[in-house]
């Protein structure tokens, strides 16, 4: 075994794994001192903005439906928070059992009075983060409606010969492609006369109700009454809610409208669709039949867009109440918006078109 020579010292252990650790590789270096400064403060600050976000959106969710609020944001006296509709629907519950509503998580007594509308919490949501629904970008909340209707190029949308009967949805930004080869536009009028023939029945649907109210207008006989449909208790057993109004004075008789909350229905409280049906009663006797038609408006008071839809009746004392109807709600999701005050605003107005 040859010996080593006296001028070269073998070198140590501690010498040697120095040298091996000069020696080594650059990015071996920096992967075992892991990620520079500047790139931790990068990963740090998004990993802590994502996280603020979904704390954000634990934090300020609807205590109903614990989802973010769309729009208005009320709170009960102990700050719990709730989106408008289901503040309002549990206001509608509470009238038809006949209860003080509370707030589902403390349990103190909510009103439209004792609420609050917190203005902080609705502007914070606004600025949160949402995702499209078609093309899965990130949007402030408070531009994503816009995004998604205006200028997504993955909204659906339709042919713009959807008029000559082109049935075609997809997404915008197939539009001009689809537009540019469609066929309907170099098809004879034959053949696009049974689409023309529908667009006219609707448009001529719409008119009638608007002529029909003009026609009204021209009648010798009118009044018209600003109401208050008030809730009241059955005397059965169920004690199940209905609302009636003072009596009034139209046509030198007497009158009242009353109104049930899902009238075939034996507990409204079990059903998340609602209708309001009302009805016009004659109460006092009259010694001739009376025509009357009538249309039910948003009055001065109301809080609900109304559709007009003239009805009319004829009464007499064998008939002195007109079939029940629906509340022509503009959208149909204002009915617990009603359900939640104290009484429904309305107007009635009457025309007297036979005597």
């Amino acid at each position: 075994m040859a010996e080593a020579p006296a001028s070269e010292p073998m070198p140590s252990s501690s010498e040697t794994a120095e040298k091996a650790l000069e020696t080594k590789a650059p990015d071996a270096k920096d992967e075992e001192e892991g990620p520079s400064p500047k790139k931790r403060k990068i990963v740090s600050d998004k990993e802590g903005s994502d996280k603020l976000e979904h704390r954000l959106g634990g934090i300020l969710c609807c205590a109903v439906c614990l989802d973010l609020p769309p729009a208005a944001v009320y709170q009960c006296t102990n700050g719990h928070l709730m989106c408008a509709p289901c503040f309002t629907h549990l206001l509608a519950d509470a009238r038809l059992r006949d209860e003080a509503a509370t707030c589902p998580n403390c349990r103190v007594e909510i009103s439209k009075t004792s609420a609050s509308r917190n203005l902080a919490v609705e502007k914070t949501v606004s600025e949160l983060p949402s995702e499209c629904k078609y093309c899965t970008g990130v949007f402030p909340r408070h531009s994503l409606q816009h995004h998604e209707e205006k200028t997504c190029d993955e909204r659906l949308t339709g042919c713009q010969y959807a008029c000559i009967g082109c049935p075609w949805r997809g997404p915008a930004h197939e539009a001009a492609a689809h537009e540019a080869a469609c066929l309907h536009p170099a098809r004879s009028a034959a053949d696009v006369v049974g689409a023309l023939a529908e667009r006219e029945r609707r448009r001529r649907d719409d008119l009638a109700v608007y002529n029909q109210i003009l026609d009204l207008l021209s009648y010798e006989k009118i009044t018209f009454n600003d109401l208050q449909l008030k809730p009241y208790r059955t005397e059965e057993f169920v004690h199940k809610l209905y609302y009636e109004t003072s009596r009034f004075s139209a046509f030198g008789q007497q009158w009242v409208v009353k109104a049930f909350v899902n009238k075939n229905q034996r507990d409204p409280t079990q059903s998340s669709q609602r209708e309001i049906t009302y009805q016009l009663i004659m109460k006092s006797k009259s010694a001739v039949s009376l025509g009357v038609q009538w249309v039910v408006l948003r009055g001065p008071y109301g809080e609900a867009a109304l559709l007009a839809r003239p009805l009319a009746h004829v009464f007499a004392d064998d008939a002195a109440d007109a079939a029940p109807a629906r509340l022509p709600l503009l959208d149909p999701d204002d009915t617990n918006r009603l359900l939640s005050n104290k009484a429904i605003h309305f107007r009635l107005i009457m025309f007297l078109t036979s005597k």
